[in-house]
C-alpha cells in the first residue's frame, strides 16, 4: 500500500513521522505542493495523508487507485468531499488534537488584553518607564478577571477547557446557544448575553449561521468596554465591524488567531492597524493557538489511528 503526505512542513519539522511509517508499508513524504504536484505525486498512491493541500473533483476523478484521505486537521473544507463520498473514499480527519494548546492561546489573549500587556511593554520599550515621576505606569485601564463574566460561544471540548480555565481565575461563564439553533436551545442566544458580557469568546465552527457572528448591528449592544476574542476561524466577526467598535471604544479590547484569508497575502485592515495606536488595545496572532509541539504531534497519533482503523474495518 503507497501512502503520500503531500504537505509536511504544515506540521513543523521538528514533528517525528516514525509512528506513520511503522504504521504504512510505504510512506513518500514531500514538504509542499501545489495542487498540479499533488495530482502527479498521489499517482498509484492509495492513501493520501494532506492538511491544507486541495484535493478538488479533477484531482481525485484522476486518481483511480485512492482509498482513503487522512486530513492532518479537523477542518475538511479542502477536499471535495461528495467526489469522495461518490468514489468511494474515506475521509478521516483529526479532532480535539490541540485542545489544551488552543485554550491556553485563548487566556493568554483574554490576559494579555486585560492587562494591556502589548502597551505596557511597548512603554518600557520606549523608555517610558524611567521616565515616571514615580515608580509604576498606569496610563492604560487594565480589568481584573476575577467577577467578570465570561460568553463563551461553543460548548464543545475547547470551549469547556477554555471555561474551566476562566474559572480558575475566579470568572463567571455562560454558553450562549448554537447560532442558528436558537429556537431549540435551552442555553440563551447570544443577542440576550452580549449586554452584560464583559469577555466574549467564539469556539464554533464557521456556518452559513456563524459566518458574521458578530456584527455591526449586535456590537452596538455588547457591553461597553467589552473583551471580544476569536480563535475560531475567520469570518466569524465581521472584522471591520469590530475594529470600528474598538476604535469607538465600544470594545475595550479585540484579539483574533484567525482571518478569512490565510495566509492574509494581501495584508488585512487588523494587519495594518496593530501599530496604528499605541493605545488602541488589538492583538493579531498568525493561526498559532494550535502550535505547541504536543498539539503537532498529537495529530500524527491520531492519524495513526485513523489508518490503523481504516485497516481494520477494510
Amino acid at each position: 500500500m503507497k501512502a503520500v503526505l503531500l504537505d509536511a512542513d504544515s506540521l513543523g519539522t521538528d514533528i517525528d513521522l516514525a509512528p506513520l511509517r511503522e504504521q504504512l508499508e510505504s510512506l513518500e513524504v514531500h514538504p509542499t505542493s501545489t495542487p498540479a504536484e499533488a495530482r502527479e505525486r498521489l499517482a498509484g498512491a492509495d492513501v493520501a495523508i494532506v492538511n491544507k493541500v486541495v484535493l478538488d473533483a479533477d484531482t481525485l476523478n484522476a486518481l483511480p487507485s485512492l482509498r482513503h484521505i487522512c486530513v492532518l486537521a479537523t477542518g475538511t473544507n479542502n477536499i471535495d468531499m461528495e467526489v469522495a463520498k461518490e468514489r468511494g473514499i474515506r475521509v478521516d480527519n483529526v479532532n480535539a488534537y490541540g485542545t489544551a494548546s488552543v485554550a491556553q492561546h485563548t487566556l493568554m489573549l483574554i490576559l494579555a488584553l486585560a492587562t494591556r500587556l502589548p502597551q505596557y511593554q511597548r512603554d518600557v520599550a520606549e523608555g517610558r518607564w524611567g521616565q515616571s515621576p514615580f515608580f509604576c505606569l498606569m496610563d492604560h485601564p487594565t480589568l481584573q478577571l476575577e467577577g467578570k463574566h465570561l460568553v463563551l460561544v461553543g460548548q464543545g471540548e475547547l470551549g469547556s477547557k477554555v471555561a474551566a480555565l476562566a474559572e480558575a481565575f475566579g470568572m463567571r461563564v455562560s454558553f450562549s446557544a448554537r447560532p442558528g439553533n436558537e429556537a431549540n436551545d435551552r442555553r440563551p442566544a447570544l443577542a440576550e448575553l452580549l449586554p452584560e458580557a464583559d469577555v466574549v469568546s467564539l469556539h464554533c465552527p464557521l456556518t452559513e449561521h456563524s459566518r458574521h457572528l458578530l456584527n455591526a448591528d449586535n456590537l452596538k449592544t455588547i457591553k461597553k468596554g467589552a473583551l471580544l476574542v476569536n480563535c475560531a476561524r475567520g469570518g466569524v466577526i465581521d472584522e471591520e465591524a469590530a475594529l470600528a467598535a474598538l476604535r469607538e471604544g465600544q470594545l475595550g479590547g479585540l484579539a483574533v488567531d484567525v482571518l478569512p484569508a490565510e495566509p492574509p497575502r494581501d495584508g488585512h485592515a487588523l494587519i495594518d492597524a496593530v501599530n496604528e495606536s499605541p493605545r488602541l488595545n488589538l492583538l493579531v496572532t498568525p493561526h498559532s493557538a494550535w502550535i505547541t509541539p504536543e498539539a503537532r504531534q498529537n495529530i500524527v497519533k491520531l492519524t495513526v489511528d485513523n489508518l490503523r482503523n481504516a485497516a481494520q474495518e477494510s
